[in-house]
């Protein structure tokens, strides 16, 4: 398979013993006075460049959330257009996931796989399941992108949905909400047993369950085996915890049979480490401590 292939490229950074995301949710009014501001894009690529060259040896993958630079007419989208070329420039290995959290009917699906795909020249996107697989075919048909379907996701109030208990009778299509029982298992663990039997004919699928939730991690990648979990949620969202445990349960729970399968993402915690003139020494430090920790935690 071509270097351009993304479980390719993420099976070879693993390899090497990579497993930090950095998560680029490049939230404009928190970007320092240093990152050389602007009225244009060049605001926001002028500081991803810089935390891309300061990071790029120590990562598995860079994230890009479309949202923070949707925020921004005009020049939003054309400073993630140059951001993804410059990653492509220094880091051509490194993989890029856009998470747009995508997920429509399946014409409308044609549309979001262009901008993804052949606009923006991501390697993955994340999506949503909840139009099913049918809708999600425009997605799964491209065999060398990576699909991460939303499974049970790091926000607090994720359960009000995913740990709905479920019921899918052997004789029909439908999924029925029960009690809890036995015979029911929660919406998020049916969703990880869907993409992982059902959707993943291509070998491109992923999913995406959030650091908060380590024993729900585990339960996901005893139903999954050896498929890529994205695991958000790490450094900034359990800042009362201390990173190193943080990192001891996502590891314990996530990795697969070859101690690999995760890809560790922090985003406000690294791009924001510091608002000063050493914002990119400052996020170089923060992705080093997280690699450190995984490292450790691999054993």
């Amino acid at each position: 398979m071509s270097e351009k292939n993304f479980m390719t490229m993420l099976q070879a950074k693993w390899d090497e013993g990579k497993f930090v995301c950095v998560g680029l949710d490049s939230e404009l009014s928190k970007i320092p006075e240093s990152a050389e501001r602007s009225n244009d894009e060049r605001t926001l690529f002028n500081f991803n460049r810089r935390i891309i060259d300061a990071t790029k040896d120590l990562v598995c993958a860079y994230k890009p959330n479309i949202a923070f630079f949707e925020a921004e007419p005009d020049i939003g989208v054309y400073a993630l257009e140059r951001i993804i070329k410059h990653i492509r420039r220094v880091a051509p290995y490194v993989p890029v996931i856009l998470d747009a959290k995508r997920g429509d009917i399946g014409n409308t699906n044609l549309g979001y796989v262009r901008a993804a795909f052949d606009y923006l020249c991501a390697n993955a996107v994340t999506v949503h399941p909840y139009l099913g697989q049918e809708a999600m075919k425009p997605f799964l048909d491209r065999a060398d992108k990576g699909i991460f379907v939303l499974c049970r996701t790091s926000n607090p109030g994720a359960g009000e949905f995913q740990d709905l208990e479920v019921r899918s009778p052997v004789a029909a299509g439908a999924v029925h909400v029960v009690p809890t029982s036995e015979n029911s298992t929660p919406l998020y663990q049916y969703v990880a047993r869907q993409v992982a039997n059902e959707w993943n004919a291509n070998g491109n699928c992923a999913l995406v369950v959030g650091a908060p939730y380590p024993e729900d991690l585990g339960k996901v990648r005893s139903i999954v085996g050896d498929m890529p979990i994205l695991i958000p949620g790490v450094g900034f969202q359990q800042k009362d915890t201390p990173l190193e445990e943080q990192v001891r349960l996502v590891v314990t729970n996530g990795k697969n049979n070859q101690n690999q399968g995760m890809i560790i993402n922090s985003s406000r915690g690294i791009i924001f480490a510091s608002s000063g003139p050493d914002f990119a020494e400052a996020a170089r430090r923060e992705t080093q401590k997280l690699h450190d920790a995984i490292t450790l935690a691999l054993g």
